[in-house]
């Protein structure tokens, strides 16, 4: 028998959808994203400082600022290393590993579930994990350098003017390889075994295979999770706090960091409100090249 359909009074024999049903997810979604967004926008176009009265607007003032501001273009700078370095190393260092946990090899089933591990703790454990290894005198990386005459004498790694961005770069790739990992394994599960097998019968070794086959199949996914990262890493703030708070003298402070301090510690909402818009910004612009990187993508393979 024929589906009957619900029928409204002057309608076309269908239901019209119960919108409201919505609003149990939307009304959150309003008051604890969209409603600051706003507001942090109107802020941005403000005077405002912490516990002022009396709000000015001042139109571009903040962004005019924020041009001629050399500890923001300087944490701009040391933002671009962090998060160009945690990105490649993450996309790299992640092949590698899904390369070795699909080849096969005995044990790969734990390892798989091992590489989950730091996916599973909060940024703040892990920043507290990596300070305890990082300590200049009880710290475990120093210990086994100084047994195995690396150094000479003990590193304060965080507080070192020269290796306190690498060390937290390090502890950033540390901390995004077991998302890139799991993705960019699921993507080469799905690599038909017999194109492999059809460049090896054509003579090509196990790089030529990889360069000809497997990279160009996995770029589209390859691109997805680089930009993903790269905004993750731009806009990071938890684990670069917990190892350092910027220091020592700002080598490792972000842009987040400085909007961060610029809003908390000197009170600049308003300016701190700018920072966010550019850094919104930015990862607006990564997201939609790498959507339309995508949609052309997509649109070829489709032709």
């Amino acid at each position: 028998m024929p589906r009957e359909q619900a029928t409204v009074p002057g309608g076309s024999g269908y239901a019209r959808p119960n919108w409201w049903l919505f609003l149990p997810t939307l009304v959150p979604v309003v008051i604890l994203s969209i409603l600051p967004l706003l507001q942090g926008v109107y802020l941005a176009f403000t005077d405002y400082t912490l516990g002022a009265a009396q709000r000015h607007f001042i139109f571009l003032g903040n962004f005019s600022k924020m041009l001629s501001d050399r500890q923001f273009w300087t944490s701009f700078e040391i933002g671009a290393i962090w998060t160009v370095s945690v990105t490649v190393g993450v996309i790299v260092l992640g092949m590698c590993l899904a390369l070795l946990l699909n080849a096969g090899l005995p044990g790969q089933a734990v390892a798989r579930v091992l590489v989950l591990i730091p996916w599973a703790i909060p940024p703040v454990i892990k920043g507290m994990i990596w300070r305890l290894m990082y300590h200049p005198t009880s710290g475990f990386l120093n210990s086994v350098l100084l047994w195995a005459g690396v150094i000479d004498s003990p590193v304060d790694w965080l507080n070192d003017f020269a290796w306190a961005l690498p060390a937290v770069i390090v502890v950033g790739i540390w901390t995004g390889l077991p998302q890139a990992t799991v993705v960019l394994l699921a993507a080469l599960q799905t690599i038909p075994g017999e194109l492999k097998e059809a460049a090896a019968l054509d003579g090509a070794g196990a790089w030529g295979q990889f360069r000809h086959v497997t990279l160009p199949l996995m770029m589209p996914v390859v691109l997805a999770v680089s930009a993903l990262e790269f905004m993750w890493n731009f806009n990071s703030f938890g684990l670069v706090y917990t190892l350092t708070e910027g220091g020592p003298a700002g080598t490792t402070r972000l842009p987040m960091l400085f909007a961060y301090e610029e809003a908390f510690k000197y009170g600049n909402i308003a300016y701190a409100s700018a920072l966010g818009m550019a850094i919104v910004v930015i990862i607006g612009l990564v997201l939609f090249y790498s959507v339309r990187s995508q949609f052309r993508t997509a649109v070829q393979e489709q032709a």
